[in-house]
């Protein structure tokens, strides 16, 4: 269970850097909301990252979190803020994704 509030917390990640992207995109009233759903979504994920660390390791829970939130928020930019892809680019991506796995596998 708490290998999922882990996954959920690092969908968070990248949801608040998603928010703080759009927000500084927007202006006036769209940039507070998008600001406000930053905090709100930083919090939670910093919430499910602290149950999910009640089992499972810190040395473990960190890194997975982080990386799951790097990866979604690179995927978010390409897909969502047309930021540029390259070979070396995508190439540690899943590097950073083989990475996350075996810290599952070994934990």
């Amino acid at each position: 269970m708490n290998w999922i509030l882990l996954i959920i917390a690092g969908l968070c990640e990248a949801g608040f850097a998603f928010c703080l992207g759009k927000g500084n995109l927007s202006t006036g009233g769209k940039a507070v909301a998008w600001y406000v759903a930053f905090a709100v979504i930083c919090t939670l994920s910093m919430y499910l990252l602290t149950k999910a660390t009640k089992t499972i390791p810190l040395g473990t829970a960190y890194p997975v979190w982080t990386g799951i939130g790097a990866v979604c928020t690179v995927l978010i930019g390409i897909v969502v803020f047309r930021e540029p892809t390259s070979f070396w680019r995508l190439f540690f991506i899943f590097t950073l994704i083989a990475s996350i796995v075996g810290l599952k596998m070994v934990s």
